[in-house]
């Protein structure tokens, strides 16, 4: 039945999520506030394993929540679901594109598409950087604004960005390695 489950969630998400894989992360979201299977937290680090290895990034997470929810079938089905819209949508519109290509009502609604994807990894965005820089339980607790963030992660994060501002020619991987390297001394030191 879980595999029957997967299928279908995961269908749900590659046939809505419309702009790449970061646009299934609002979908990730509901799907683990609803079934429990994974955690924000999960999220986090699934986005973070997404983000170091090749691949979509989108079918990456797909097959890692798979894997956590069902083992090596639970991620083959969990991809392969992600995945199937896509294609299934692809090969009708290529059908069909060459003919329709120049319509209005086509490019009105590629046009309309795009606000919509830009929203959605907004949001994704917006609760990544809620796991991973703020602590809102501790803000709750204390009332402190200085315990609304975690200051490591921000100012680690704040490095990073300026890192690929100031050195664009180093690869994306060689900032990823050097904040789990920072990751492992934090929490090895303590800090």
């Amino acid at each position: 039945m879980i595999y029957l489950q997967l299928f279908i969630n995961f269908f749900k998400t590659g046939l809505f999520s419309v702009g790449g894989g970061l646009a299934t992360l609002p979908f990730l979201y509901e799907m683990s506030d609803r079934t429990h299977w994974f955690s924000h937290a999960d999220i986090a680090d699934m986005i973070a394993i997404s983000e170091s290895t090749p691949g979509a990034i989108g079918i990456n997470m797909s097959t890692y929540a798979g894997f956590k929810t069902g083992g090596y079938p639970g991620g083959v089905i969990a991809t392969l679901s992600l995945a199937a819209p896509s294609l299934i949508i692809i090969l009708i519109i290529s059908t069909f594109l060459q003919k329709f290509k120049d319509s209005k009502h086509v490019q009105n609604a590629l046009y309309g598409l795009r606000p919509a994807s830009i929203a959605m990894i907004t949001a994704a965005g917006l609760n990544v950087a809620k796991v991973a820089l703020v602590n809102i339980d501790a803000f709750m607790a204390s009332h402190k604004l200085t315990d609304l963030f975690l200051w490591k992660a921000v100012l680690l994060g704040i490095a990073i960005f300026a890192g690929q501002k100031l050195f664009p020619k180093i690869h994306p991987v060689a900032f990823i390695a050097l904040s789990a390297v920072v990751g492992i001394i934090f929490r090895f030191a303590g800090v």
